[in-house]
């Protein structure tokens, strides 16, 4: 990107962002929902489409002067379908992420105090999917079903009872934090048989599923949401694909519903990054996500680490890091970030532990395979990883809370003085300066 104008206005944050894309050249980022977008897609997001107001949807705005944002839109819809193989679908590419898509689809189809299915938070569940903080958690009742014990994998049959037993309006599938193949078609026989709603929320998981490197939960599943970053590698938005049947109502839910006028720079960059989607180097990078995943785990593991359901089929994995102590995760996250690798704390199934000091860490590919890294690559990383855990994970934490606050800002204090960390930090950033990062080299 240029920066010209930006440099002589506003040098404070012309410097910041360049502090930025420094840091994310000579760092790792392995937060699975992160991704890097092309340079066409930062165009697009920086383009005049952003001075246009335009409440309403092609054909019927509020706003005058809209006929050129009415082909975007239009444009924008078109390639979704297409790249989905949703041709019997409908599709609103308005939701401005995907916290408020999912809310959208709750206030299009049910009452206050309606009944929605879910996996468990802590067994890989998203905010918007029942947690108790969040406007879905005290709008609607959410019954959850839980990973097996044994396995940590979704256990069909469970769900099967629990619908049965239940009756939701909606059964939800689609998660935040979790490494398995998901069975869409499955999972709306049971919602069909129990009179619900199936709805997935694919966006971990959505760039995979254009690739071929997921099963798909079309044309099986009634809604569909998904963010459009993440492995899509599109800007940050989401979309709703629902049948033709709850058109109306997701349209009415949407706009005016939870939203005022869309942000069509943004819908411009969907429509680029689906037709970057639509080429054929991007099954060979969703496939690649896969492979890197698989070999980042198998890497881990041989290193003695645990992983929830001991592996992964998808472009994440969860480090259990409850063998060294509960609790601990936080603190592995922030000697990872101290070496330039970017990850995030995460609860594991049934974590004795608050969200804030959970028990694991959640890590993937996305946005190391879009840089052109591969397996070799990955089992590098591995080490690097496994090394950190060993050393930094902690095996005692203090019970009260305010002494766990105390312990993990002298940790970090301190982390910087470490010898292990300056070691790692310099393989981080020699390994990082060999790939190109898109839209910044």
């Amino acid at each position: 990107m240029i920066y010209d104008e930006l440099k002589k206005q506003d040098e404070e944050i012309f410097n910041l962002i360049q502090k930025e894309a420094l840091r994310q050249k000579q760092g790792l980022e392995m937060i699975p929902s992160e991704n890097y977008v092309s340079s066409a897609v930062l165009e697009a997001m920086g383009s005049v489409l952003t001075n246009k107001y335009s409440e309403g949807y092609p054909g019927k705005r509020y706003y005058g002067g809209n006929v050129h944002i009415d082909e975007v839109e239009r444009l924008a819809q078109k390639r979704a379908l297409q790249v989905f193989g949703a041709a019997d679908y409908h599709v609103n590419v308005q939701p401005l992420s995907g916290s408020p898509a999912n809310l959208a689809v709750y206030f299009a189809l049910l009452h206050p105090g309606d009944t929605i299915m879910s996996l468990k938070l802590d067994h890989g569940g998203h905010l918007t999917h029942g947690s108790p903080a969040n406007f879905s958690g005290k709008n609607y009742r959410f019954v959850y079903y839980p990973l097996d014990p044994k396995t940590e994998t979704l256990d069909y049959d469970v769900i099967e009872k629990l619908a049965r037993e239940h009756k939701p309006k909606i059964i939800l599938s689609g998660y935040t934090a979790y490494p398995r193949t998901i069975d869409f078609e499955r999972i709306a026989k049971i919602a069909s048989h129990a009179g619900a709603i199936s709805m997935a929320d694919i966006s971990h998981i959505s760039g995979l599923i254009v690739g071929g490197a997921h099963p798909s939960p079309f044309p099986s599943t009634d809604i569909i949401t998904t963010t459009t970053h993440k492995t899509l590698r599109g800007p940050r938005a989401a979309m709703i694909f629902c049948r033709e049947k709850y058109k109306e109502q997701i349209d009415k839910a949407v706009f005016p519903g939870m939203q005022g006028g869309p942000h069509e720079n943004t819908i411009a960059a969907i429509a680029v990054a689906l037709a970057e989607a639509a080429k054929p180097e991007f099954a060979d990078y969703a496939r690649q996500i896969v492979k890197n995943s698989q070999a980042l785990a198998d890497s881990l593991v041989a290193e003695g680490l645990k992983l929830v359901s001991d592996g992964t089929d998808n472009h994440l994995m969860l480090i259990d890091l409850r063998p060294f102590t509960a609790g601990s995760g936080v603190f592995v996250d922030r000697a990872l970030d101290e070496v330039g690798i970017s990850v995030n704390k995460t609860t594991v199934p049934n974590d004795p532990m608050p969200p804030y000091y959970p028990s694991g860490i959640r890590l993937g590919t996305p946005a190391l395979t879009s840089r052109g890294m591969k397996e070799p690559e990955m089992r590098e990383v591995g080490k690097m990883i496994a090394r950190i855990v060993k050393e930094f994970a902690p095996t005692k934490l203090p019970d009260e809370k305010e002494k766990r606050a105390a312990a993990l800002k002298e940790f970090t204090r301190q982390m910087a003085h470490y010898g292990l960390v300056k070691e790692i930090k310099a393989q981080v950033q020699a390994l990082a300066e060999k790939f190109p990062v898109p839209g910044i080299d």
